[in-house]
């Protein structure tokens, strides 16, 4: 172990001048472990954080789905909330992995997967990032062009721009522009949104299609539930730098209170704007119901809700590049240096880049089924996980074998890897998108319970398949863990990464 210690620089074995607090403006850390020495930062933080990352026009759209089905705005409202509080359960308690473990969110996967093994959930969770970015650079490119001169591959080249500077310096820059930003959303959208109420008179949407009812509430409720459900794939990103004995309630509580929170409010205004007009846009929804207040103001809602929308590219990008990084060096060892997290990120932006300019222009019908698409691909991944860290090892991982082949975890671990491609294979029947319906959501009358059917079975059938682990083998493997990432200042046996939930 000391050998592999060594030659990796995972394991955060570098002096305190290259931590990402040390006062250097670029953040070196990437896939590598977080030592304690370094961890710094607010629990609280978590919930502006979410907040500021959940309030952006895309997840307004996500509320517009309702009434383009049919649905009404009461039945529309209920169904948001109830599928953002939902998926938002899986992304808080995600959350509680980061300070225990020092790990950003994906690579932990290989715990379940295998180091080879995970590049499975890893490639459907860089077309969540890309397909997110690729929405969120069009919607802020459309709402800074209701005031600035520019074309469209322009202001996509300067957005893009900007939010990879951002993503580049990195972990706590992001924090500080999140947590400022949600001061200034709460207050320009508290002021909308009592407009919105006072001004606009909710009919039944013109022209929906899919049909209304119980169908078209399962419809949006799944939607809001993928949508909450996708964060939780980078949520330890943010949170993995915090103290390790920073007690869980407080990380999954503030963790919950930031995104569940902003969904609701957003998800529902949008419900209410695409209840109310003929033609619902996110931009000119926007504008008119500000400008009824007063004008301009609607306007300058537009525009902070932009600059909202280049944070969360950021973000996306930050996490987009951890998750590619750990997908390559599964194969081929990576040295996480700044010029390796700059490169990466600047990839991934290109791709977003390409992309967004092929976007057809009918982005809502799309961006609905990109939604359903990543509460498919995503549900059998966060089961596993999650049933693995609470029930299977309880949190207790060897933090030094998720960076070694030859380690306990190995390159392949066919119990998650069965579990997850059971769990999705379980959903597929279930489907209920614009081009495929399964042949039991026909049965049900177009009712899509996918989500519920991909829980159980990956998880249940993880855990079933996990009963037989040597978790005393482990446990070995842990404490040796332990004496090479901390030494002698790991503070005991509960101080140690990974020694426990911290519940």
């Amino acid at each position: 172990m000391d050998q592999h210690r060594h030659h990796s620089p995972h394991l955060g074995g570098g002096s305190r001048a290259d931590s990402s607090s040390s006062g250097g403006v670029i953040e070196t850390r990437s896939i590598d472990y977080v030592p304690a020495r370094e961890r710094h930062g607010r629990v609280w933080h978590q919930g502006p954080f979410w907040f500021t990352g959940n309030f952006v026009l895309t997840t307004m759209v996500t509320g517009f789905i309702g009434p383009s089905l049919g649905l009404g705005l009461r039945w529309s409202v209920l169904a948001v909330v109830l599928g953002a509080c939902f998926g938002t359960f899986f992304m808080a308690f995600h959350a509680n992995q980061g300070p225990r473990m020092g790990l950003p969110q994906m690579i932990q996967s290989r715990a379940q997967f295998g180091i080879r093994g995970a590049i499975v959930p890893f490639a459907a969770v860089v077309f969540v990032y890309i397909g997110f970015n690729v929405f969120n650079v069009v919607l802020a490119t459309q709402g800074l062009q209701t005031i600035l001169p520019g074309g469209t591959t322009l202001w996509y080249v300067l957005l893009i721009g900007l939010a990879i500077v951002l993503a580049v310096v990195g972990h706590d820059l992001l924090h500080a522009v999140q947590r400022w930003l949600t001061y200034v959303l709460i207050a320009v959208f508290g002021v909308l949104t009592v407009g919105a109420i006072v001004h606009l008179h909710p009919h039944a949407a013109a022209g929906g299609s899919g049909g209304g009812g119980f169908t078209a509430f399962l419809v949006v409720f799944s939607a809001a539930a993928g949508y909450q459900i996708s964060y939780a794939v980078y949520v330890s990103d943010y949170s993995r730098y915090l103290p390790k004995d920073v007690p869980a309630k407080k990380v999954i509580w503030w963790t919950y209170l930031g995104a569940a929170g902003s969904a609701v409010w957003l998800m529902s205004l949008g419900a209410l704007l695409a209840s109310s007009l003929p033609n619902p846009d996110a931009i000119s929804g926007l504008r008119q119901v500000g400008n009824d207040i007063l004008p301009g103001f609607g306007t300058f809602a537009v525009v902070v809700s932009s600059l909202a929308l280049i944070s969360i590219m950021a973000v996306n990008a930050y996490g987009a590049m951890l998750t590619s990084t750990s997908a390559v060096d599964a194969f081929r060892k990576v040295r996480p240096t700044v010029k390796s997290r700059i490169a990466g990120i600047v990839v991934i932006e290109l791709v977003v880049f390409v992309v967004a300019l092929a976007l057809p222009a009918d982005y809502l019908a799309n961006f609905n089924n990109f939604v359903l698409l990543m509460l498919y691909f995503l549900i059998p991944w966060t089961a596993v996980n999650l049933v693995d860290f609470y029930f299977v090892r309880r949190g207790h991982y060897a933090i030094t074998s998720i960076f070694d082949p030859r380690g306990i975890y190995g390159r392949w671990s066919w119990q998650g890897l069965t579990a997850y491609v059971v769990g999705f294979a379980a959903m597929i029947p279930f489907f209920a998108t614009s081009f495929w319906t399964g042949p039991l959501t026909e049965a049900l009358g177009g009712a899509d319970i996918s989500f519920a059917v991909g829980l159980v079975v990956a998880g249940v059938l993880y855990y079933v398949l996990t009963r037989g682990l040597d978790l005393s083998a482990e446990r070995a493997a842990i404490a040796a863990s332990d004496r090479e990432l901390e030494g002698e200042d790991a503070g005991g046996p509960d101080a140690r990464n990974g020694s426990s939930l911290g519940v």
